[in-house]
């Protein structure tokens, strides 16, 4: 089992607008042209902060536009919020939270050796990394910037504890980087600071 925060980014380290917009990210490219079939087939969970979950509320038309559906995944979702949030009909999704090594457990035990995907966003893929539970970082970077907005991974982390495997490029606009995260190396690197 792996944990696998797979996103994208733009050019200069941005998931999302500071208002969550993706609409930079809509044009770029095909998601059945990437890596993302083949990776989703091995997803056994998913992990979200309330933010890309309330995207995906407020969005409903356009996810059902793109994946045939209001709520785009067949797996066991974990939202993590501190706020109550409306539940998706027919979606399987327990709202969570505390720490991310607590509820890692839980999931562990209900999805055996499947994939967990870290949907989004940077901080909480950051809190997986801080209790190192993080295995691998697939990144889709567009060829778009936004000089401000949503981080993509807002942590300090120096080589060798990322290892860049893979570079697919997707078309013009976009190219795949996937690194592995070594989690025998310290989560803290004090030489940097």
């Amino acid at each position: 089992m792996k944990v696998q925060y797979f996103t994208a980014s733009t050019l200069d380290g941005f998931i999302a607008t500071e208002n969550d917009s993706l609409e930079w990210l809509f044009a770029l490219g095909e998601l059945n042209n990437s890596s993302y079939p083949t990776f989703i087939a091995n997803v056994g969970a998913i992990v979200m902060g309330s933010a890309t979950y309330e995207w995906i509320l407020n969005n409903t038309e356009q996810v059902a536009a793109e994946t045939s559906s209001s709520w785009p995944y067949t797996q066991p979702t974990w939202v993590f919020s501190s706020r109550k949030l409306p539940l998706i009909k027919d979606a399987n999704i327990h709202f969570v939270q505390g720490e991310v090594s607590l509820i890692y457990s839980e999931i562990q035990s209900i999805i055996g050796d499947k994939n967990i995907w870290i949907v989004g966003g940077g901080e909480l893929a950051g809190q997986f990394h801080d209790a190192n539970l993080l295995d691998e970082l697939i990144i889709q970077i567009g060829s778009v910037t936004l000089a401000k907005g949503k981080p993509l991974f807002p942590r300090r982390v120096f080589a060798p504890k990322l290892k860049l495997i893979s570079v697919h490029q997707m078309g013009e606009g976009m190219v795949e980087l996937h690194y592995t995260v070594d989690r025998k190396i310290g989560v803290d690197d004090k030489n940097f600071e």
